[in-house]
């Protein structure tokens, strides 16, 4: 089975690799072509992949390549993992923001709209370039703002793309371990868009055990999330946010925190991986112990602005296990390529829903499961909780059935169809809808070129309280981003 990763020269690629060569069973990726704009980040990752790859005898063969048909052609899968504009451009988008007093943070606010608009094209361009030259693949899409690339890929891939982020699997993965819970057998009810969803049911059987959670002091404030948001708040809202959920809840101090850094994550990210990518250019270097040690700083100082505004201190052990966002796309390409039915969180259009749940764990799928997903089985018994219920086709009632939402998935050979789930009520649905809106109206700029849309965009969402604002956003990020120059019509 033929792979390709757009952006193979990125950071994380070797997180890929690494689940890659943990897969033995039949079907899996013998080749693997990493495409990269960046010839000289293309060989650093590859020396990383080589030293991963030197005690395993049936690793997948590794290429690279500069040409994007030549990568995607005859593809089984592509992974699209590209950063437009590079960190270099995520620092811009957090300074210009900063300046007006608004978020610049890389998904949300007026960064991820700022992000989004850069993205957009390009991810359109290989979503036609995929159905030309690879019209059998799929796609799983990496790319941030992750649902809004998705559904901008959707429209002309249909089904065949699928965005994926690992935050609600590593969230559910501590709440079930707070509880006592096997992550393993536990079924998450879990809803929203991608980095704007929550927690409201973590069942046992037939049992939704999280109300446990919001009666005890000392378990509510046991993970990171707790911490993250507070007893209070998370007894006030009933559910467990989603941790990009702090910018909006706690958006000046959050603000505050990132004026005061000394340097914004994009700053950081971009200088410490130029350090990594230059030490790189040495042949002595080794490299897989300088990447080891590079990502560990990385995940250590995720969202640090957030936990300083919110007195939660240093991340613990248990807080750095993500979800793994590689294992997420290893277990979602197995369900596909060997249809063998798991559950999994994706990032999907709102139609086309069926009955079931989801569970956090399994050991199925011929013993590779990654920790945290599941293939169907009695832990998933086809019934959603009581409450759950899909809305004439699709799952959320408050949107329509193209808007891509993320929630838990059934997969087999036939791709992610959404399970039912609670519905969006209240604040949870306004907020949802707004930032839907706010990703259409960023979506019609990418795709006529208005600026007037895209001002609307900036207008629109929650984070950023003045039209005014909104112009001034759109003509500081054209000033910085020259691939914005296509933003001209009214």
């Amino acid at each position: 089975m033929r792979l390709t990763i757009l952006g193979g020269g990125g950071f994380r690629v070797p997180l890929v690799y690494g689940a890659l060569l943990r897969d033995h069973a039949a079907g899996r990726v013998t080749h693997l072509t990493l495409h990269d704009i960046d010839p000289a980040r293309l060989a650093a990752v590859a020396r990383v992949l080589a030293d991963q790859a030197a005690d395993v005898p049936d690793a997948p063969e590794v290429r690279t390549t500069t040409d994007l048909d030549d990568a995607i052609r005859g593809a089984d899968f592509v992974f699209s993992a590209i950063r437009v504009g590079g960190l270099a451009g995520r620092a811009a988008d957090e300074r210009v923001a900063l300046a007006e007093g608004v978020l610049g943070q890389e998904t949300v606010g007026a960064g991820g709209i700022a992000y989004g608009l850069r993205t957009v094209p390009v991810a359109v361009d290989i979503a036609r370039r995929v159905a030309r030259l690879a019209p059998d693949a799929w796609v799983i899409n990496f790319t941030n703002p992750a649902g809004l690339v998705t559904e901008a890929m959707a429209a002309h891939l249909g089904r065949r793309v699928v965005g994926i982020c690992d935050s609600p699997v590593g969230l559910g993965r501590r709440v079930a371990r707070v509880l006592g819970a096997d992550p393993g057998s536990a079924r998450l009810d879990y809803v929203g868009l991608n980095h704007l969803g929550w927690l409201r049911g973590l069942y046992v059987g037939e049992q939704d055990v999280l109300p446990r959670l919001f009666d005890d002091e000392r378990l509510l404030t046991s993970f990171e999330e707790g911490r993250l948001f507070g007893a209070e708040w998370l007894r006030s809202i009933r559910s467990v946010p989603n941790e990009y959920l702090h910018y909006y809840y706690f958006n000046r101090e959050t603000v505050a925190a990132y004026q005061q850094a000394e340097q914004t994550r994009g700053a950081f990210l971009h200088d410490q991986q130029a350090r990594f990518y230059d030490e790189m250019a040495h042949p002595s270097t080794p490299a897989l112990a300088a990447w080891d040690r590079t990502r560990a700083e990385r995940e250590a100082t995720y969202m640090a602005e957030n936990r300083e505004a919110a007195g939660a201190g240093e991340r613990e052990a248990d807080d750095l296990e993500s979800g793994g966002y590689e294992n997420v796309a290893l277990a979602l390409m197995r369900a596909i390529a060997r249809d063998e039915s798991a559950t999994l969180i994706l990032n999907v259009p709102n139609g086309n829903a069926v009955g079931g749940s989801v569970a956090l764990g399994g050991s199925a799928l011929g013993g590779n499961t990654p920790d945290g997903y599941a293939p169907d089985g009695d832990a998933l018994d086809g019934h959603a909780p009581d409450g759950h219920a899909s809305a004439g086709g699709r799952t959320l009632a408050v949107l329509d059935e193209a808007a891509v939402i993320e929630v838990p998935c059934r997969v087999d050979a036939n791709g992610p169809r959404p399970l039912p789930v609670s519905q969006l009520t209240g604040h949870e649905a306004a907020l949802v809808s707004a930032v839907k809106a706010v990703e259409r109206s960023v979506l019609e700029a990418a795709e006529s070129g208005s600026a007037r849309a895209a001002v609307r965009a900036f207008a629109l969402h929650p984070l950023v309280d003045s039209v005014n604002v909104a112009g001034r956003l759109l003509d500081g990020y054209r000033d910085v981003h020259p691939g914005l120059g296509y933003l001209t019509k009214s």
